[in-house]
């Protein structure tokens, strides 16, 4: 499956073709987009391990991937893909080698500038379309924070667009979707199936710790002490095909949070007189 998820270089340009790309984009193309009030999807991911078998940019990947297929799957509305934040908040893999992480502090300030230079261009839809489960809080509290400046966007977790996939059709990795295992890895293996090392995938068991029961509603933020290989999940059960539904499942869905936000007016506490300058 060979996608376009270019970020530098010529990119889609190479190719002749429209990009979808905003750092691709002419100044003309950008400001003749403004025109149809586009929606802008921000890829945001981490670059961490994610056990023996799988490279260390599987969540950027795979929001990357996700962002670009879509903006390129629905021209009747435009999107663009902004490009993409590949830096997470991941301290808790920082036991595993090749883990590069910024501190909350310091993800929230980059984050929320990027939203906020966006919205100073005229764009009005943003989506922060983010692969990296470490970072589905703290983008909440950015979306938040961002509100209270009359600056909206959408923050949204891939794998909660196709919960139904991951719970009806999962060998292993049911309901969850794990990191390095099951899912992640077949997203791999049906988008970059030469970055999957097969002879040392591994499904790491459960350290000791609080029981299943407790771990349901509560959990210290650290994977290393959990698991040995840092797999949470079981790879083995991946492939290729899983990961293509999956993925086709994912760019579906998000397809129809474009169209639909698209026709939504732009929101705005300051046309209410509840929210003062």
């Amino acid at each position: 499956m060979a996608l376009d998820v270019s970020v530098f270089g010529e990119g889609q340009r190479a190719t002749g073709g429209k990009t979808v790309h905003w750092q691709e984009m002419w100044r003309h193309e950008l400001l003749g987009a403004l025109e149809d009030d586009p929606v802008v999807i921000v890829p945001v991911g981490s670059v961490e391990q994610h056990g023996p078998h799988s490279p260390m940019d599987v969540d950027i990947c795979h929001a990357q991937a996700m962002a670009v297929e879509t903006a390129r799957a629905i021209a009747e509305v435009p999107t663009i893909v902004a490009p993409p934040v590949w830096s997470g908040l991941t301290h808790y893999n920082l036991g595993e080698v090749g883990t590069i992480t910024v501190s909350a502090e310091t993800f929230i300030a980059l984050v929320s500038d990027i939203c906020r230079s966006i919205w100073a261009n005229g764009f009005r839809r943003l989506i922060l379309l983010h692969g990296h489960g470490g970072n589905r809080a703290i983008l909440q509290v950015i979306s938040i924070k961002l509100a209270e400046e009359d600056i909206w966007v959408l923050p949204i977790s891939y794998w909660d667009m196709v919960m139904p996939v991951l719970t009806n059709e999962a060998e292993t990795d049911r309901g969850f979707i794990g990191h390095g295992g099951e899912w992640e890895t077949s997203l791999q293996l049906y988008l970059r199936p030469t970055m999957i090392e097969r002879s040392r995938m591994i499904a790491d068991p459960e350290q000791p710790g609080f029981s299943e029961d407790i771990l349901s509603f509560t959990g210290f933020p650290e994977r290393r002490r959990e698991r040995e290989h840092g797999v949470h999940g079981d790879p083995i059960t991946a492939s290729a095909e899983k990961g293509e539904r999956l993925f086709l499942a994912a760019k579906e869905r998000l397809v129809d949070v474009c169209r639909q936000y698209h026709e939504l007016p732009v929101r705005g506490y300051r046309e209410f007189c509840s929210h003062c300058p």
